[in-house]
């Protein structure tokens, strides 16, 4: 339902980007390609007139949304691809530039433009804890309600009202920590700061994220909202860390996919359309969920992202994601109209009526939705 804005995006060819995406990560890949590499921490950013670290500057990460969630059980116990592997991505990222160009000589707008992708990097998933590249085990009690939960994109649902849709098939929010990751498109995010402040800004569905920076944990603790106070971003606070940017997010909107409540209906905190992640968009969040996430500059253009969550009623261990963002200013952000002529919702509830009215009382599933 989500729909793509369309923007003018300067073709990169693949052997300008095997030059720029190691840059990006400003990281050397070891030797030893089971090893994850340490954030590199010998940069010195520049500074904002009030002192602080500048990270301000548009980020989009379409340049790592061909690398899955979960290592692919083909690169084994490698956190890297071999030389080989990734000669093979550098020319799958060359047939989406070729794709991508033919359409702008044509003058339409096809597939090429939906799906940009590039190389990369070596990387051979967004997950670097748990070191197997896989995400914890779920709680039974958290499995249980992953799949008997309802969203357009869970196989044989009927769709009766509203609440059989997740918050993101209604045009409300991907969620938190889901919002953070890649998705096929509208993967902006920008950065910008003010004195006591950082603010995170997000081109899917314009989710904005008003961060306070504090002297330190104590003085984050003191600002806590109480615990019944929660919102779809949680409440996020950061402090620094010398140089990085630590943010810690408690007070998550908790829910599940199961509730025929609407109001107790909660989101996914992985969204299903980040290649790698279990499908459905049907993971639970309990109260007890939590994020920290660490903002690195490695680089003039480069930040490393790291993100940390927790939840012990929903995935038995915590699990670890690492992201390379590197700067691109000419990158625009254009209206996210995704509620505005959004038909899909009423479709899939008169479809499914028409459906029972067909066969006199019969229901006719649905096949799971998209974006």
């Amino acid at each position: 339902m989500a729909r793509k804005t369309l923007k003018t995006i300067a073709i990169v060819t693949a052997s300008a980007m095997a030059l720029a995406i190691p840059a990006a990560a400003q990281n050397v890949v070891p030797d030893d390609l089971t090893m994850i590499a340490p954030v590199p921490s010998d940069f010195d950013p520049p500074r904002t007139s009030w002192g602080d670290p500048d990270l301000r500057g548009t980020f989009p990460i379409d340049n790592i949304a061909s690398i899955p969630m979960q290592r692919p059980a083909r690169f084994g116990d490698r956190f890297y691809l071999n030389d080989d592997e990734y000669e093979q991505r550098l020319q799958q990222a060359a047939g989406s530039d070729e794709r991508y160009a033919a359409e702008d000589e044509a003058g339409t707008i096809g597939f090429g433009h939906w799906v940009e992708s590039d190389a990369s990097g070596r990387r051979t998933s967004l997950l670097v804890y748990p070191e197997s590249g896989q995400l914890p085990e779920m709680t039974e009690w958290a499995q249980e309600r992953y799949e008997a939960g309802r969203s357009s994109w869970t196989p044989n649902t009927h769709f009766e009202w509203v609440s059989d849709f997740d918050t993101w098939d209604r045009c409300v929010t991907r969620g938190f920590p889901a919002s953070m990751f890649p998705f096929r498109y509208n993967n902006g995010i920008r950065v910008m700061q003010a004195p006591g402040y950082v603010i995170i800004s997000l081109e899917m569905i314009h989710d904005a994220r008003i961060i306070p920076i504090v002297d330190g944990p104590e003085e984050m603790a003191a600002m806590r909202w109480p615990e019944n106070v929660r919102t779809w971003m949680g409440q996020s606070i950061g402090y620094w860390d010398g140089n990085t940017l630590v943010v810690e997010t408690t007070n998550i909107e908790d829910g599940d996919s199961v509730s025929q409540d609407n109001y107790e209906r909660g989101p996914s905190p992985l969204n299903m359309a980040t290649m790698g992640v279990p499908p459905f968009n049907t993971i639970p969040t309990s109260a007890e969920a939590s994020v920290t996430e660490r903002l690195t500059m490695t680089g003039p253009d480069h930040i490393v992202y790291e993100l940390t969550y927790t939840d012990p009623e929903v995935y038995t261990d915590r699990w670890t994601a690492r992201l390379d963002w590197t700067r691109d200013e000419e990158y625009q952000f254009f209206e996210y109209a995704c509620h505005e002529g959004n038909v899909q919702v009423r479709n899939y509830i008169t479809a499914a009526a028409a459906g029972v009215e067909n066969t006199e009382g019969g229901a006719v599933d649905g096949e799971g939705g998209g974006h």
